[in-house]
């Protein structure tokens, strides 16, 4: 399929990558700033596709930042030790410091970014949690480190009636700080923790453009459910990410150098898949933020 913007003439190339979710889009240099109906047609596939993926764009860390304020305001990490020294707005997933040097596979920050092995989506402890994710990979693995992304509208039409009845009208908790019952990371400071306190979340939401819902669930972050006890609660959440993983909902992306792929945090979940921490692996996130508190459906 193709769109042409008329006010450039520029073309996207869109191809569907899984009959869920995922579309390659081509014809496209996301260093230079969008056309009208060029950010038109783009945002059209990514309300369609919900994960974009542009290959060869080999952007600058100040290109990337420009291209995602094109979708609104970006989020600044409330961490030192994840941010950019040098562009705030990027958020290093990788285990290679700031300075080029590859850290310790016991890194305290390592463990911290390996916890993207767990389903997730981005930012959902803020009150307004992110609209969207760019993620630009610089230095990919040759093997692991895929990134899965799963379709959230479908998981929520999938669910049993049972599950549905569970999960209706309630909240679940995301506390930045549940990480740290997870794996050994760097202990948060009391400004982190002030920065970020826990949030209750509706677990059924309404996309703002779409209207359609979806299940809102953040594993690594989830540590409770309205009117649950804490390991029922963690059981529950536990039950619903293991149906958010069946292959039907899953677009699984291999990467390959200067990748930037773009996703819809709103209607997804995403986890890596392991790989060798002896491997370089370095990508830059930017975080668009939110337009708005949740809505329940």
């Amino acid at each position: 399929m193709s769109i042409a913007d008329e006010n450039m003439e520029t073309k996207l190339n869109i191809r569907p990558l899984h009959p869920a979710l995922g579309a390659e889009v081509t014809g496209l240099d996301l260093a230079v700033p969008l056309a009208p109906g060029t950010f038109q047609a783009l945002h059209q596939a990514w309300m369609d596709y919900l994960v974009l993926v542009f290959p060869e764009q080999a952007l600058s860390d100040g290109q990337q930042i420009a291209f995602a304020r094109q979708f609104g305001e970006l989020e600044v990490h409330h961490q030192d030790i994840i941010k950019s020294r040098a562009a705030p707005e990027i958020f290093r997933v990788a285990n290679v410091d700031d300075d080029g040097n590859l850290m310790a596979a016991g890194d305290p920050s390592v463990a911290q970014i390996s916890l993207a092995q767990r389903w997730h989506t981005d930012s959902s402890y803020r009150p307004i949690p992110s609209m969207g994710s760019i993620l630009h990979g610089i230095e990919v693995t040759r093997e692991g480190g895929e990134t899965w992304f799963t379709n959230m509208y479908r998981v929520h039409d999938a669910l049993p009636a049972a599950l549905r009845q569970q999960i209706e009208g309630r909240k679940a908790r995301h506390d930045f700080a549940h990480l740290a019952t997870l794996a050994p990371i760097k202990p948060l400071t009391e400004a982190e923790r002030q920065a970020m306190p826990a949030v209750w979340q509706p677990m059924v939401r309404q996309h703002p453009v779409t209207g359609r819902k979806s299940l809102f669930i953040s594993p690594i972050y989830n540590d409770a459910i309205e009117g649950m006890a804490d390991e029922a609660g963690l059981a529950l959440v536990a039950q619903l990410a293991e149906l958010a993983g069946r292959d039907e909902f899953i677009y699984r992306h291999r990467w390959s150098p200067d990748d930037v792929v773009m996703w819809d945090n709103r209607c997804t979940m995403h986890q890596v898949t392991p790989y060798d921490l002896a491997q370089r692996r370095v990508m830059h996130r930017a975080t668009i933020i939110g337009d708005g508190p949740v809505v329940a459906a």
